[in-house]
């Protein structure tokens, strides 16, 4: 995706022209004026019911299309304007409507940008009514890593399923679901193991040709330092200067809760950060799919004056895509072995809309002698979407037809480009097939490929 109209004559349905999306104009009163807002609301939605190609992705488009059609007219004027919320509400700004399946995309002259006129809406809600204090709370990544760091046997323990008087309480106060699988923390984050990084190695296909640096992320940083690790170990043995940076969170969490202004305030930090490391010639790597499209993707349409976040993001590559390109520019070190019992990569959406095509499967596909199968499917879970107690049946919904395609390739590793979105269908797979059938370990797919090199 490009964030620039192309120069050309007026776009034709059903032409090959490349989509690309307008700047988030979130200084704007107009941003948040809920009258202009509702108003492109109703233009959109009823472009939307006539077209209905987006019914089988997230559950935004049945609520509205039932609301439509269970109303009095059978068309969107039999919408109470109201209901619109629920729409909004379903959304979990995957992206996928926009990527794979509107065909009225810019430079399509109806303009249509789904996910980004929820997050307007959003947007609106939260200047006029505040946010929503738990989810801001867990939305806070950063804090609530460093205060679980060194509790943290305890807080893995307390939030546990198993923990069942725990999470009903938690339920009970916070609305936390309490059946949803929540993240564990590490008492050394990525940060603490890769302080002293793993020398790259003089052999490697890519010595003294590349150095970068891995973005840990939060989730990676707190809850996946093995992830981290594993980069490290693989990027090194392809002779990479590698080191381990983590600013700030990218701010996912708060764009999904509207607040656009704080996440254009770490886009510049991580950008600040990053600048000198890009100078020296550095690639920087995000580690999950959120962060990759935040940083590639979605902050330079927050900040689109700025040359720091313009370079970043040109300078960005997710972690499987940058193995990829190493194996394609350079080659890679000898060593790799086959992986038992296959391998399932869910190719996450947050991959997806990066529009890099199935570059976790690309590098899988690398290893020798081994079963890899891709499901291009949401696992539904949306980060606080799938946790809270509002919203987690929809996620459950969403998820089902993933995790049944991940039950019926029956392989014994299932890896995913976002961590909770493999979490998320590991936790369906049992529900799909039992808790006494044997259950796939969970890994990043750059842990597989580690493992392949036997460095974990």
């Amino acid at each position: 995706m490009t964030d620039q109209p192309p120069a050309k004559e007026a776009a034709r349905e059903g032409s090959l022209d490349a989509p690309f999306r307008h700047p988030i104009d979130w200084r704007s009163d107009a941003f948040y004026d809920p009258v202009l807002i509702e108003a492109e609301m109703e233009r959109v939605f009823d472009i939307c019911h006539g077209c209905r190609r987006c019914f089988n992705l997230c559950d935004s488009f049945p609520k509205l299309f039932d609301l439509i059609d269970e109303g009095p007219t059978g068309e969107l004027d039999g919408v109470n304007k109201a209901d619109f919320k629920q729409v909004v509400d379903a959304c979990t700004l995957c992206d996928m409507c926009f990527l794979t399946k509107c065909p009225y995309v810019p430079p399509h002259e109806f303009n249509i940008d789904f996910p980004h006129l929820m997050l307007r809406h959003r947007a609106s809600e939260r200047r006029r009514h505040g946010g929503d204090f738990v989810r801001e709370q867990l939305g806070e990544t950063d804090r609530n890593g460093k205060l679980a760091k060194p509790v943290a046997g305890l807080a893995n323990w307390a939030s546990d399923v198993s923990n069942k008087p725990v999470r009903w309480a938690m339920e009970k106060v916070a609305g936390i679901d309490r059946e949803a699988v929540l993240p564990k923390y590490h008492g050394r984050t990525a940060e603490d193991l890769c302080r002293k990084p793993t020398p790259a190695n003089p052999e490697g296909p890519a010595f003294g040709k590349r150095k970068a640096v891995l973005y840990a992320t939060c989730f990676v940083d707190y809850n996946t330092p093995s992830t981290a690790t594993a980069a490290m170990a693989v990027l090194a043995r392809q002779g990479v200067e590698t080191v381990v940076d983590y600013p700030v969170c990218c701010g996912m969490p708060q764009l999904e809760a509207g607040d656009i202004a704080e996440v254009a305030k770490r886009a510049e930090t991580v950008a600040a950060e990053m600048a000198p490391y890009i100078d020296q010639g550095y690639d920087i790597i995000a580690l999950t799919a959120s962060c990759g499209l935040m940083m590639k993707f979605e902050w330079p349409l927050i900040l689109p004056e700025s040359e720091p976040v313009r370079r970043l993001a040109a300078a960005t590559r997710d972690i499987s895509q940058y193995v990829v390109e190493i194996a394609k520019a350079e080659g890679l070190a000898p060593g790799l072995g086959a992986i038992e019992g296959g391998v399932t990569i869910h190719h996450a959406c947050h991959a997806r809309a990066q529009n890099m095509g199935a570059k976790s499967a690309e590098l899988l596909r690398l290893i020798p002698d081994t079963k890899i199968d891709l499901i291009e499917r949401c696992s539904g879970h949306g980060g606080t979407f799938g946790v809270m107690k509002e919203t987690r049946p929809m996620a459950v919904k969403v998820g089902k037809p993933a995790a049944r395609q991940v039950a019926q390739k029956n392989n014994e590793t299932l890896c995913s480009d976002c961590p909770l979105a493999c979490k998320h269908l590991g936790q369906l797979l049992v529900a799909e097939t039992g808790a006494d059938a044997p259950q796939p370990v969970q890994a990043h797919p750059i842990e597989v490929f580690a493992r392949a090199y036997g460095l974990v």
